[in-house]
């Protein structure tokens, strides 16, 4: 399986940024079915990187109810969020994503 399909997109948020900052490490949303060796080699082919150490979590969909006004009536439906899987990557000292501009730095 190629590297492209394992990892789906970078999660940014405020914790994440802290622990690039002090921690190197970085979150991905990944496949679900891919396991941490599969994780490990997509993170270092694509970024060119060494891997110190990764944590996955899995996060169930959860169901969610809408409501929407619509020529006067107040239509209610129900849906449900997709399941996924999260990646947080530990870098070797010394490796480095820059997940916005796309570049590495070692």
């Amino acid at each position: 399986m190629s590297y492209q399909k394992i990892i789906l997109r970078p999660l940014f948020t405020e914790k994440m940024s802290r622990l690039e900052e002090t921690e190197n490490k970085y979150a991905f949303q990944v496949l679900k079915t891919a396991n941490k060796i599969e994780i490990e080699k997509a993170i270092e082919n694509k970024f060119d990187v060494k891997v110190k150490k990764i944590a996955t979590m899995n996060f169930a969909g959860k169901e969610k109810n809408m409501t929407v006004r619509s020529g006067g009536r107040t239509i209610r439906t129900q849906g449900k969020r997709s399941s996924w899987k999260k990646a947080v990557v530990t870098l070797m000292d010394g490796n480095e994503i820059d997940l916005l501009k796309g570049e590495v730095s070692n």
